[in-house]
């Protein structure tokens, strides 16, 4: 933060020698705090209050639950904008602002579920802490979600805090959580710092970053990028101090701390560690251009093409050495996306329908559309602004601001791949990357835009700042409300009641009742087979180690398979010889659509017609089977035991 205090310190200071004594305070000095900390504690207690009110509505099926949440949130954000950009606002007051925007924002996903895992990476990500708090033993391999077994970083992190403070593994998340949000809001100032003095910008980079439509719900989750972004953006800090370094000394050692941080990243989330290496390579490819146009930046340049190089080996080690399954998880999303792009663009299927069967309120819709509109015209009014004033900048200054002008301009093309039902995913996770891009370099244009519009209009003392100031609040309102509508659905941000085929509501008191009992009476780590969000159940409070179906091993074709016919043989030979213990049954897959249109996974050759891909007979089916012997029933959900010695007759048997 020391750019913060530096560039804000110089405000007030008295050149009046004539009394060494220190002066005093003035009213007017303290005013501005007073008021500041004041009117943004009373906005906090009426936000917080107000997002209660909008998970109570929501939680008793009660209309308005949408109106109070987006009320409470920007009661808080439009004067903590408002205050971290003010002219007036010293450092400290400043920091305090943006510390407790971090705070705040925090709120939605705390107060959404205080108490243990709800998303459904959640489940595998406290599953793994909770492993390696009970057995002391790093990468193992992770029943929900098989790759996240090989990046411990946030899980060792989270079972060290637990052990050493006897927290609860979920507590230690949320507070190693916590601290990561801040840190995030932090490290933007601080990045915004490297570029440009005025501390305005630095806070107004802060505020731009936090409209991302991942920044309140998918980014403060219990998952490996939520501290991972984290670590990335103070990694960049720490490169950007490497490339502006003078001598060789602080060169050298501000390099080591980029390259430690960013094994640590390599150890903790692979797309963030990707997407560093992305981020230096269009620092070094900017510096280089600069080098080559103005005989400038060469010692730059080649610092930013070693840093490239150092964490690209890191990620390529850590991926080829630690996780060579990171590729083989990561291609299908991104294949399956270009090839239902490419569908879409030859006139084919293969596309989605934005906002289809959402509860989300009409205005939230709208403004989903109209934010990605408001951030291009925002990034070609900074470009414009660069380019304007790229004779004036200091020449490093201006080869790093056009680094971030590209990295922002990543986002709007990854808008396209929302269209597809592979891509949509995967675009929603670049975006909280690619928007640190646009909120480095669309913060000068809102600074200078203020500035401008402080200047006297004519000969008159009148002033526009008021009208664009609140011009921009507005914008920024509703930039807030349609990146996070676009980005999370209404099921995950809203409670509600139990809903079949959600990820997020799975938790019925039924299937967490069967999931206790199985670990009660047999134990943890048994190889069971279970639908998808049974499997969520099974896997993170069950303790159990469950398998839903992939192309290579098609469990769904054991509920797929009709009645009075014989088993496929390689799934039987695959359960037998791969020692699988059970079998759990959600018989409400006969009788309702999933929420989310899957059963198992992605890739399920199960029909999505609107109406249940089963029928009665294929899940009661199994009480008759003789290599199965049912020891749980409950109302929707019972458990068979695999009969190995019966299953392995009838494999033999080609039954």
């Amino acid at each position: 933060m020391s750019e913060l205090a530096s560039a804000s310190a110089t405000v007030g200071r008295t050149t009046d020698r004539r009394d060494d004594r220190p002066p005093e305070p003035s009213r007017r000095a303290w005013a501005g705090p007073a008021v500041a900390g004041t009117s943004l504690t009373i906005a906090a207690a009426v936000g917080a209050a107000a997002l209660v009110i909008a998970y109570r509505r929501a939680e008793w099926g009660q209309e308005g639950a949408f109106t109070w949440f987006w009320g409470g949130m920007l009661v808080f954000t439009l004067p903590a904008a408002y205050w971290g950009i003010r002219r007036g606002s010293d450092h400290r007051l400043r920091l305090a602002v943006l510390i407790g925007y971090a705070c705040f924002t925090y709120l939605p996903k705390l107060l959404r579920n205080p108490t243990g895992p709800l998303f459904h990476d959640e489940y595998a990500h406290w599953g793994q802490s909770r492993d390696i708090l009970l057995d002391g033993v790093l990468f193992q391999q992770n029943p929900i979600v098989r790759v996240i077994g090989d990046y411990p970083g946030l899980h060792a992190t989270v079972a060290s805090l637990a052990s050493l403070t006897g927290l609860t593994v979920w507590h230690a998340a949320l507070c190693v959580l916590m601290l990561a949000h801040v840190l995030v809001v932090l490290g933007v100032v601080v990045l915004a710092g490297q570029l440009w003095p005025d501390p305005r910008i630095a806070a107004a980079a802060a505020i731009i970053y936090s409209l991302n439509s991942s920044f309140l719900y998918f980014d403060t989750q219990l998952g490996y990028e939520s501290l991972a972004i984290a670590v990335m953006i103070w990694a960049l800090v720490a490169g950007l101090r490497a490339v502006r370094a003078h001598g060789r000394a602080a060169r050298a050692r501000w390099f080591a701390l980029t390259l430690v941080l960013s094994v640590a990243i390599a150890a903790t989330h692979h797309l963030t560690a990707i997407w560093l290496t992305g981020m230096f390579g269009l620092v070094a490819f900017c510096c280089t251009v600069a080098a080559w146009r103005d005989r400038v930046l060469s010692g730059p340049a080649r610092t930013g093409w070693l840093l490239t190089i150092a964490t690209g080996a890191t990620v390529a080690i850590w991926m080829g050495v630690v996780s060579p399954r990171t590729g083989r998880y990561l291609q299908p999303y991104l294949g399956r996306a270009l090839d239902q792009f490419g569908g879409m663009a030859g006139g084919g299927s293969g596309g989605r329908t934005l906002f289809s069967q959402s509860i989300a309120p009409w205005w939230e819709q709208q403004a989903a559309f109209a934010a990605p509109g408001f951030a291009l015209l925002a990034a070609v009014g900074a470009a414009l602004l660069w380019w304007r004033r790229r004779g004036r900048a200091e020449p490093l200054t201006r080869a790093l601001s056009a680094a971030m002008l590209l990295l922002g301009a990543l986002y709007f093309p990854a808008t396209l791949l929302i269209l597809t039902p592979s891509g949509a995913e995967g675009a929603r996770r670049s975006w909280a990357f690619s928007y640190l891009g646009i909120a480095l370099a669309v913060a000068p244009l809102i600074i200078a835009l203020l500035d401008r519009a402080r200047r006297p209009i004519g000969r008159s003392r009148l002033t526009a700042s008021g009208p664009v100031g609140a011009l921009l609040l507005t914008g920024c309102a509703l930039v807030m409300i349609g990146n996070t509508a676009s980005g999370m659905n209404p099921a995950y941000r809203m409670p509600g009641p139990p809903v079949f085929g959600s990820d997020t509501r799975a938790a019925t008191p039924e299937v967490m009742a069967a999931a206790r009992w199985l670990l009660e009476t047999r134990g943890r780590g048994a190889r069971l087979v279970a639908d998808r969000y049974s499997g969520l159940i099974f896997g993170s409070y069950g303790e159990q180690e469950p398998t839903t179906g992939s192309e290579s091993f098609r469990a769904y074709d054991l509920y797929i398979a009709q009645p009075g016919r014989p088993m496929p043989a390689a799934i039987l030979e695959q359960l037998r010889t791969w020692r699988f213990e059970y079998l759990v049954v959600d018989r409400r897959m006969a009788e309702q659509v999933p929420d989310i249109k899957i059963y198992f996974e992605n890739n399920e050759p199960i029909p999505h017609n609107g109406k249940p891909g089963f029928t009665r007979s294929q899940l009661t089916k199994f009480d008759t089977l003789p290599w199965l012997i049912k020891i749980y029933d409950g109302p929707h959900v019972a458990i068979y035991r695999f009969d190995f010695d019966s299953l392995g007759q009838r494999v033999r048997r080609g039954a």
